[in-house]
């Protein structure tokens, strides 16, 4: 009669750990999902892991706060890279519209913070010339506002990490000078830079 119980309670107990283990039906992945917040607006493509396209704006913005230990964080509706993408190799977790832009507030900053905002960058690009970009950025702004479009470029025969995230081959810098009606236009390979961010100023149609 005991062994009976023991039997019965198993399957229960099995049974229990069967539902609350139960995963989601798997959706099919999205070549292009539009999230708007009010830091920036994203074209993200779920197959690629990737942004395609980002929108944001550079304003005289008064620093607040500072990112301390904050990282990136995935989000529930959007299927997107994660930690494991850059475990151990060359690729940065690369913020398209910058951390120091948006440090008036705890709120802004954490935004900047979502890996609908982060894209698989060579870590001597994004440590180099394209941040010393983001600083001229910041010089910039002081005089007029401006409007950054970030685009991401996905030659044939890309590469594609075992995780599932795909690594741009070129990101192009499209930043519009609010007070002047004018544009400038930079473009760098995804690699480590030879040459300084002024080099890679081109004419680009918007």
């Amino acid at each position: 009669m005991k062994l009976w119980k023991i039997f019965l309670i198993s399957l229960a107990l099995y049974g229990c750990e069967k539902e609350g283990f139960a995963q989601e039906p798997q959706r099919e992945l999205r070549a292009e999902v539009i999230v708007e917040n009010p830091v920036f607006k994203v074209w993200y493509n779920e197959i690629y892991e990737q942004p395609m396209k980002l929108v944001y704006t550079s304003t005289n913005r008064v620093k607040n706060v500072d990112r301390g230990s904050m990282n990136f964080y995935t989000e529930k509706e959007v299927h997107t890279s994660d930690n494991k993408d850059y475990y151990r190799n060359v690729w940065d977790k690369g913020h398209l519209a910058p951390a120091a832009t948006y440090s008036d507030s705890y709120e802004n900053l954490k935004q900047t913070f979502s890996y609908l905002n982060c894209a698989l960058q060579n870590q001597y690009l994004n440590r180099g010339e394209w941040r010393l970009l983001e600083e001229e950025e910041r010089e910039w702004d002081d005089e007029s506002n401006l409007t950054v479009t970030v685009e991401l470029v996905f030659d044939e025969g890309h590469e594609v990490l075992p995780t599932g995230g795909h690594i741009p081959t070129d990101m192009i810098k499209h930043i519009y000078f609010e007070k002047t009606g004018s544009y400038r236009c930079f473009e760098f390979e995804n690699e480590k830079p030879t040459k300084g961010w002024e080099e890679h100023e081109v004419t680009h149609s918007h």
